[in-house]
């Protein structure tokens, strides 16, 4: 049987290369494409590019963990804006609540409180308790999102 020749070796060896080298590069350019999304805010979009790389180039590790990183900006970020706007909501929604409680009180010592603002005091607590809940939920994610980004 015949050996290889060297320059068949050398053939494959740059064939290997070079498949290995596009790859890279077409990893990155997926990269490149997440982080330009990110950029325009379209954070759903930039986390589907983000999956497709993790899931086409597994072999690509250095671009991966690149990945993971912009992937904990997005999440960090789209909770961020979401905590603001439950944030806002809440103290809108204390506010209703605190004014319609001393309201009730009122109503209640002179024995005029209605079903109606019974039921409209306990819908509004329990709107305030819900989002209350959201907020701490928010809260959370982000300290666990800052936790998982100072370990890589």
């Amino acid at each position: 049987m015949r050996q290889p020749s060297a320059l068949l070796i050398i053939l494959i060896t740059l064939l290997l290369t070079a498949c290995r080298d596009s790859k890279q590069q077409a990893a990155e350019q997926m990269l490149e494409q997440a982080n330009a999304l990110f950029e325009q805010q379209r954070y759903d979009r930039a986390l589907i590019v983000i999956d497709s790389l993790r899931k086409v180039y597994p072999g690509a590790i250095e671009t991966r963990k690149q990945a993971l990183r912009l992937q904990q900006d997005i999440e960090l970020k789209r909770s961020q804006e979401e905590l603001a706007v439950v944030d806002s909501t809440l103290q809108a929604v204390i506010h209703d609540y605190e004014y319609l409680r001393k309201k009730v009180e009122k109503d209640k010592r002179e024995l005029r409180a209605t079903a109606e603002e019974l039921t409209m005091l306990t819908r509004t607590r329990m709107r305030r308790d819900s989002l209350q809940t959201r907020f701490e939920a928010l809260c959370g994610k982000i300290r666990y999102i800052h936790k998982k980004q100072k370990e890589l």
